[in-house]
Order: structure tokens, then C-alpha cells, then sequence
């Protein structure tokens, strides 16, 4: 097997970002303390205009830190935030062409949908008629056209969080804001709203910087990820390459779950040195104990010590011959229960490629 390279830090942004335009967001060596605590400790980043962007990290990595810098609710301790190629490090928020949705949605129960989003407009002294105009277009915009006259009361959970999308909208940001704005909804809703958030970021055209702690959120809305962790981002790139090209052991652990190899266990398996990332879904279990690899492959004995009927899929546990543990995940194909009951001697089977070889140590 020949050794992987791993995707480079910052992945590749879209065209837009590579034609000369200034990108929508430009973030330079951004840094935020609060006392002794480094929350975000030097992040390097452009967005492009247009973009679907997602920050993903765990709780107290830094996402929403850097989120709240560039909307201008807090103020970085040192570094640059700039918004088409202006630098508003020290402007307040409402000098910045961004809005931001929340996930507590901050509706007005008194208001009805149709006032609530006019009400920035109204703020701004915007006449009567051309508010009424631009907050029905918004409303049209996210598919609530009919339900102005509505309290936010008489709505559902994702019409809620639409209304705040078109309140957002209304104002025509050059860069919309996101803070984890799908997190109140249960979890056929949240999926059912992260499509149609990524249908409404394309029909308006507008950047989107989404902030997340959810893995497949991000995986399933992003045109690119930042993963952030510790304060600084690990690694950049398409949801593709961050899932099966990840710069690191964090990054493979935390996108998806990932099987790590070694030390003398990657040794012994894959016949190198280095510390390997192996996904799940990418290893076949085969019964039959004495077939070779064959050509491109790597092989492994073992016995399985936990397997899991999951409904739409089989996890299995198995112990390596070889001293590690790996996880195996297989498709539903029909059967109802698993094929391979702990205590079976099976033998593992996966691609070289897919055994990919992680040169950044973990933080």
C-alpha cells in the first residue's frame, strides 16, 4: 500500500473565492481571551460570497466566538475581521452588512409574522408600502407567504424558525449569521429543515456562515467546514474531503466515527509506520478465514466481540488478532438479524486507500 497524503488545511474555496473577488469574510490571525483563557488563538480563514459555510466543533472549541466577532457583538483582543475587503475589526454591529439568526428565534408573540418581519424595516424609518413589499418578498422567500396574519404562537417549530430566517432576510445582508439556529427542533424536523435551509441559501444567493456542534448538519448543508477545536480551526475543506481526508486524529474522530491505528498495531496490519484513519462503512466482513487479500487490499483476522442490530444498519465490535479493535458498519440488506454474532471468527477487508495515513498529531 502507498502511503496517503492528508488534505491540506485550507481546502480549496469555490470559484468565486479564486476569480480576484474579494471573499465575503476575511479573518486574519483573529484572536479572543477572556482572563488566562485563549478562545480563539489564531484563525485564519476566507469565505467566499455565496457560500454555504459551516464552523463545526464541539462545545468550547471556538465557533461561536469567531461567529460573534464578525457580527460585531464582541470585539477581538487582537487580529483582523473584514467584510468585502473592509476592516471592521472595531465597528458596532449595526455598521456591518450582516444579520443573525439565533436559535431561540427572539419572535415578538404580540407581532404577527408579517410584523415581525417588518419590524427591522420599521426601525429603519422604511416607508410603509416599500417594508410591506419587501417583507412579503422575504416571507415568499422562505415559503410562508400565506401565513403573515399569523402569531408566531399558531405556527410549528420550523415555520418559526423560517420567520426568523425572513426577518434576517429582510434586510438583505450581504453575509447571513447562523447560531445554531436548528437546535430547538426535534430531529426529523432539524433534517427536514437543513434541506430546505440549503434551498432557500441558494434561491437568495447570499453568504451563510452556519455554526454547529452537529456532524451531519454540516456535513449535509456545507459547501465547505471549518472544524474547530480548542480555539483554532483544524481543518478546512469540502464536506468530502474533511470526512475521508481528515488533517488529524481529532478531526477523524470527530467528523463521523473513525477506527484509529497505531503504533505496533499499525504495524502489524497495514505493515507501516504512522497513525491511520480507517472509516467504518469502508471494511467488509468476509467469513471465509482462509481467502488472501487480494491485490490493493488489506486483510485482518479477528473475533467479533459486540455486533448491533441498528435498523438501518449492523455495527459490529471486533478484537484484531493483531491486538487493536476495530468498528465495522454494514448496510441493512434485508436480514433482521445480524449475520455475525459475537464470538464469530471473521476476517476484515478494506481498499488500501481507505486505510488513510494522518500525519498532523492530535491537539
Amino acid at each position: 500500500m502507498s502511503p496517503n497524503s492528508t488534505s491540506p488545511l485550507v481546502g480549496s474555496p469555490p470559484a468565486a473565492a479564486t476569480s480576484g473577488a474579494e471573499p465575503a469574510v476575511r479573518l486574519r490571525d483573529l484572536r479572543k481571551s477572556f482572563g488566562q483563557v485563549h478562545a480563539v488563538d489564531g484563525v485564519d480563514l476566507d469565505i467566499a460570497g455565496g457560500e454555504f459555510f459551516s464552523m463545526l466543533g464541539p462545545s468550547g472549541s471556538g465557533k461561536t466566538t469567531v461567529l460573534r466577532m464578525i457580527a460585531g457583538f464582541q470585539l477581538p483582543t487582537s487580529g483582523t475581521v473584514e467584510l468585502d475587503g473592509r476592516d471592521v475589526s472595531r465597528a458596532a454591529p449595526f455598521q456591518r452588512d450582516v444579520n443573525t439568526v439565533f436559535q431561540d428565534y427572539a419572535l415578538f408573540p404580540h407581532m404577527t409574522v408579517l410584523g415581525n418581519v417588518e419590524y427591522g424595516l420599521r426601525v429603519k424609518r422604511v416607508p410603509k408600502a416599500e417594508r410591506r413589499e419587501r417583507a412579503l418578498q422575504a416571507l415568499r422567500s422562505v415559503r410562508l407567504g400565506e401565513h403573515g396574519d399569523r402569531k408566531p404562537s399558531q405556527l410549528s417549530g420550523g415555520q418559526r424558525q423560517r420567520v426568523a430566517l425572513a426577518r434576517a432576510l429582510v434586510n438583505r445582508p450581504k453575509v447571513l449569521l447562523l447560531d445554531e439556529p436548528l437546535g430547538a427542533l426535534d430531529l426529523k424536523l432539524r433534517q427536514e429543515m437543513q434541506l430546505e435551509l440549503k434551498q432557500i441559501q441558494r434561491e437568495v444567493g447570499i453568504t451563510f456562515i452556519f455554526v454547529t456542534h452537529d456532524q451531519d448538519e454540516a456535513l449535509t448543508m456545507s459547501d465547505r467546514i471549518a472544524v474547530f477545536n480548542q480555539g483554532r480551526i483544524e481543518q478546512v475543506g469540502t464536506p468530502a474531503e474533511v470526512y475521508e481526508q481528515p488533517a488529524s486524529p481529532f478531526v477523524a474522530g470527530f467528523v463521523g466515527t473513525s477506527n484509529l491505528l497505531s503504533g505496533s498495531n499499525a504495524e502489524a496490519v497495514i505493515g507501516r509506520p504512522g497513525v491511520y484513519s480507517i472509516r467504518p462503512e469502508k471494511i467488509r466482513i468476509d467469513a471465509d478465514l482462509d481467502r488472501g487479500a487480494a491485490l490493493g487490499e488489506t486483510s485482518a483476522a479477528g473475533t467479533v466481540t459486540d455486533a448491533v442490530y441498528a435498523g438501518a444498519s449492523v455495527r459490529y465490535e471486533v478484537s484484531l488478532d493483531a491486538g487493536a479493535r476495530l468498528s465495522v458498519v454494514r448496510p441493512n440488506s434485508g436480514t433482521s438479524d445480524v449475520d455475525h454474532p459475537a464470538g464469530s471468527k471473521v476476517r476484515l477487508v478494506w481498499r488500501d486507500e481507505h486505510s488513510f495515513q494522518l500525519t498532523e498529531a492530535d491537539r
